[in-house]
């Protein structure tokens, strides 16, 4: 496969487009973050999520750390081929570096953000780094 699909991305002019987290067997959204050529690249190789840190200027492999990777199912690009949406299988059930399902775990009630998700495991017991 050569890498003329790449060309297709509309790239932010940082050379990055956000990816969307999605687990493939419930439809329920992980997490967003962003990918470079390189990291899309490698996902697409590889068959696990890798990103862009935008913090630590670096690739970041998903579940490098924590053990916690995301099997790609599938990548899809919108219509504006500027957003990527991956069906992944998360290992451990958990995305979150905070110990939760989902990144998306604090929902606007009476104008207050509520946590609606409950930590599945203490981040402090996933990262001994």
């Amino acid at each position: 496969m050569t890498d003329k699909w790449l060309d297709t991305i509309n790239w932010s002019a940082d050379g990055l487009i956000p990816a969307i987290a999605q687990d493939k067997n419930n439809g329920k959204i992980l997490m967003v973050a962003w990918m470079n050529r390189e990291a899309l690249k490698r996902t697409v190789e590889s068959g696990e999520a890798v990103y862009w840190s935008r913090s630590r200027k670096k690739l970041w492999h998903k579940g490098e750390e924590s053990g916690h990777t995301q099997k790609i199912s599938a990548i899809h690009l919108d219509c504006d081929e500027d957003i990527l949406l991956l069906s992944v299988e998360q290992k451990g059930g958990i995305a979150c570096h905070t110990g939760r399902q989902s990144c998306f775990f604090r929902q606007l009630k009476n104008g207050e953000w509520v946590v609606t998700e409950p930590v599945i495991k203490d981040p402090s017991q996933i990262y001994t780094k």
